[in-house]
């Protein structure tokens, strides 16, 4: 990379190394991730404050140079996002969004900004859906985009964007199409994510499936319902994003180039899929409830059945038990030596008549 930088003209070189004062006690910011200045395809060397970095992008530009500085947030406090917003302009209330969190997935724009809200997904390994307790973290990336600067504000732990930087620094083709590039390449990490995640809770769709339709087995519903709520979650995260990438291609072409509206066009299309696929589940999971609220009604018929066969046939001796129990001085056969033995049996052959019956029409 430092190699590609001394291939820069001498101006920019100068510029690059001439002594920062202001980074010696630079300004506090723990949210402050990562902070780069990019000239042409390379990232200049040093290690840069918001402030410094800015300060250089108009030093390189004044001089002809198209440069963008590239800061990286990681869950930002009130007062460390209004400090960046004094330096790039960024708008109020996209600040208060940033800090807040908790976004749907969007795109507004404020004069020459583009706000991109983009919800990141992270699929949680386990053992089997029946004892998990989560499938799909989700965390939230804002990318405020303008002519050049790129402040990327993340929430959550597993919404890094060192990769996306690495990978862009060490290629250094997209870095050259300038900031909205680098929006590009993040929306691309982010739906790359949507589809690893969709396919890997396809496996987790595939075994519930499975059990609902295996024959002679209990079924329990609080495992179909946990991963629909899952898939509900991953809609949610990923649904909006329709309407901001169709807006990028058609709103904004005064602000991003072609080029980058040609690959964003692209990850529109990993997004349809992703999109796709997600409907697919929901749809296969509500057949999935259907199915198993069925099986279930089922069971609860043959059950109430057995219940309503047994109570028939205890119905027999309690009848004949309760007709002598009522201690009348004259009833028939109380005074006969074989009175008590031919009640019995007539009582078993009776429970025996209505067992035969019920087993040979299924209710037992």
């Amino acid at each position: 990379m430092f190699e590609a930088f001394d291939s820069l003209p001498e101006a920019l070189r100068t510029i690059a190394h001439e002594p920062r004062p202001e980074i010696e006690h630079p300004e506090p910011h723990e949210a402050l991730v990562d902070c780069g200045v990019y000239v042409a395809g390379h990232r200049l060397p040093g290690k840069f404050s918001y402030t410094a970095a800015c300060s250089k992008v108009h030093q390189i530009e004044m001089l002809g140079h198209e440069a963008f500085v590239w800061v990286g947030l990681h869950e930002p406090d009130e007062v460390q996002m209004k400090e960046v917003a004094d330096v790039f302009g960024l708008h109020a209330l996209a600040v208060e969004d940033a800090v807040c969190a908790h976004q749907r997935p969007k795109l507004e724009r404020y004069d020459d900004t583009l706000v991109l809200v983009l919800k990141t997904v992270q699929y949680v390994p386990h053992e089997s859906v029946a004892l998990a307790r989560e499938i799909v973290q989700s965390g939230e990336v804002m990318v405020f985009v303008g002519k050049d600067f790129v402040v990327t504000v993340r929430h959550g732990e597993h919404s890094g964007l060192a990769d996306v930087r690495k990978q862009m620094e060490a290629e250094g083709e997209q870095l050259m199409l300038g900031p909205f590039a680098v929006m590009h390449a993040i929306a691309d990490h982010v739906v790359d994510h949507y589809l690893e995640v969709t396919r890997l809770m396809e496996a987790d769709i595939d075994s519930i499936e499975e059990v609902a339709f295996a024959p002679g087995r209990g079924l329990d519903v609080e495992p179909i319902y946990m991963l629909k709520r899952e898939v509900v979650e991953l809609r949610r995260c990923v649904n909006p994003l329709s309407n901001a990438f169709h807006r990028i291609q058609v709103e904004n072409k005064d602000v991003i180039s072609k080029e980058v509206r040609r690959y964003m066009r692209d990850v529109g299309d990993h997004h349809s899929e992703a999109a796709d696929q997600i409907a697919g589940y929901d749809d296969m999971l509500n057949s999935l409830i259907q199915a198993a609220l069925a099986r279930v009604g089922m069971q609860q018929n043959s059950d109430m059945r057995k219940i309503s066969a047994w109570a028939g046939i205890v119905a027999v001796p309690t009848m004949f038990a309760g007709i002598y129990g009522m201690n009348f001085e004259f009833m028939p056969e109380l005074k006969w030596h074989w009175g008590y033995p031919a009640v019995v049996s007539v009582m078993v052959a009776f429970c025996l008549h209505l067992y035969f019956q019920f087993r040979r029409n299924n209710w037992l």
